[in-house]
């Protein structure tokens, strides 16, 4: 139970340390086109994400699937400013083509799982214990994600009904801010 625990917190810090800001853009950027009144689907996508995250994992952790880490690093921002351009391009759209979000996060969540997959890759052969040690970081993973997904809504909340923001404006803000980010760091990754 103590693994279970210690590879929780793993997860835990994976998505809510500062030296997560990848995966928290990644989040925003998916979060941005919804309210309170999508927290079921909201909540569908981050676990969409965390499926796609730990199906890398566990491939990764048995030796499946290997994928250069400076490559790895260059396409999570990658990820990140593909859906923010999505979300610009379809901002004066309706709710129809929110779907893609669901495969956005199921797919980029394979790239993001890679990120990590060599550091728990080594704790997790040391340790012996690849299935509880896979299943407390993901569940701490999912745990970081709800949270900074309810910070999000919340933002938005107050953004859109006290401080009269447009829905619109909203998406187009976050998407529009997150895109420049991650653009920046996908030139200070550049594998080449």
């Amino acid at each position: 139970m103590s693994d279970l625990g210690f590879y929780f917190g793993l997860g835990w810090k994976h998505i809510i340390s500062t030296d997560a800001l990848d995966h928290q853009l990644f989040i925003l950027a998916l979060a941005s086109v919804y309210t309170f009144k999508n927290l079921k689907q909201v909540l569908i996508l981050v676990t969409a994400f965390t499926i796609g995250h730990s199906l890398t994992l566990a491939l990764s952790v048995l030796d499946v699937i290997r994928f250069p880490g400076k490559w790895v690093e260059f396409l999570i921002p990658c990820t990140i400013f593909i859906t923010a351009i999505n979300n610009l391009w379809r901002v004066n759209k309706k709710n129809g083509s929110v779907n893609v979000n669901y495969w956005l996060a199921l797919f980029f969540g394979l790239i993001h799982g890679m990120g990590f997959a060599n550091t728990i890759r080594i704790m997790l052969a040391r340790d012996q214990t690849i299935g509880w040690g896979l299943f407390g970081f993901n569940l701490g993973l999912e745990a970081g994600q709800i949270v900074v997904v309810a910070v999000i809504l919340i933002l938005a909340l107050l953004c859109i009904n006290f401080m009269k923001v447009t829905r619109r404006d909203w998406v187009f803000f976050i998407s529009a801010g997150v895109f420049a980010l991650s653009v920046q760091m996908a030139f200070e990754r550049l594998p080449f």
